[in-house]
């Protein structure tokens, strides 16, 4: 079987390995035909340790490998890294004052973007899951992309790990859609589509950035490290805050770590 996907275009194993991450988004948002709640400090948990495990891949999948790309640039292995990290963070920020959307745990008037109130909570809520995707979805491609460029079965092993972490870490994010909305009165299945939905970009973004990087070398690092920068706005605007708004802030801080060491574990093991 990994004979078959190793012969595969770095393009068709980037939507394959983010149709599973979406999958587990879709995964956690299907707990609502189960449960009409869930224990807020089990979300902070879960929420906490999807952040952990995203500041994990961002060093260990992306950071990195970008440094280590880098050895012969010009002026240092570390600018293509920090460029492309600094832009990754601002190309979020800007997307998060345009974007309408609200955080899990947030009320209706901590709504952030365009004329937010213009829109309805349940669309808000998918949107900022999605604003978050859109960096995970980047992160996976960009890593099988690299595959184009010589890449090694070692490299398939790296980039097939960042997808089973990234799709863990989604697993909360369903959950967190999709049961605030059916706590709200919304039916189950609405609820479930709505949180499954937020995952939809990660095959889109995975396509776009595996084609950036399959086709232009030069761009490989700095893609790498613009996926981490992205990826560590988001945790640490709207992850880490949502996962504490409720007071469960040591709970939700060690959920963090556990998710951190669980990803490094599984970086350095299989990656």
């Amino acid at each position: 079987m990994m004979d078959i996907f190793y012969n595969l275009t770095p393009i068709t194993q980037a939507l394959i390995a983010t149709l599973f991450t979406w999958g587990m988004t879709a995964l956690g948002a299907a707990l609502v035909f189960a449960t009409k709640t869930i224990n807020q400090r089990l979300l902070d948990s879960m929420l906490g340790f999807a952040g952990g495990v995203m500041i994990a891949a961002s060093y260990w999948s992306l950071l990195s490998p970008a440094i280590e790309m880098s050895a012969d640039n010009a002026i240092g292995s570390w600018f293509p890294a920090a460029f492309g990290f600094l832009l990754g963070g601002v190309f979020l920020w800007g997307i998060d004052k345009i974007l309408p959307h609200l955080h899990p745990n947030s009320p209706i008037g901590a709504a952030e973007g365009y004329h937010p109130r213009e829109r309805k909570r349940s669309t808000l809520l998918v949107l900022a899951i999605t604003l978050h995707n859109i960096p995970e979805g980047l992160a996976v491609g960009i890593a099988f992309g690299a595959l184009a460029n010589g890449g090694t079965e070692a490299s398939l092993a790296g980039a097939l790990t960042l997808a089973l972490g990234i799709g863990i870490q989604n697993f909360p994010e369903g959950v967190a859609v999709s049961m605030p909305l059916r706590g709200e009165g919304m039916s189950r299945r609405k609820s479930f589509l709505y949180g499954q939905f937020s995952g939809m970009v990660e095959p889109i973004a995975a396509v776009i950035g595996a084609f950036a990087v399959a086709f232009v070398e030069p761009l490989l690092p700095y893609a790498l490290s613009f996926a981490a920068g992205a990826m560590i706005f988001v945790v640490a605007e709207e992850v880490i805050p949502g996962s504490q708004e409720k007071g469960n802030k040591d709970l939700a801080s060690m959920s963090l770590m556990i998710g951190f060491v669980v990803m490094m574990i599984l970086d350095v093991a299989l990656g």
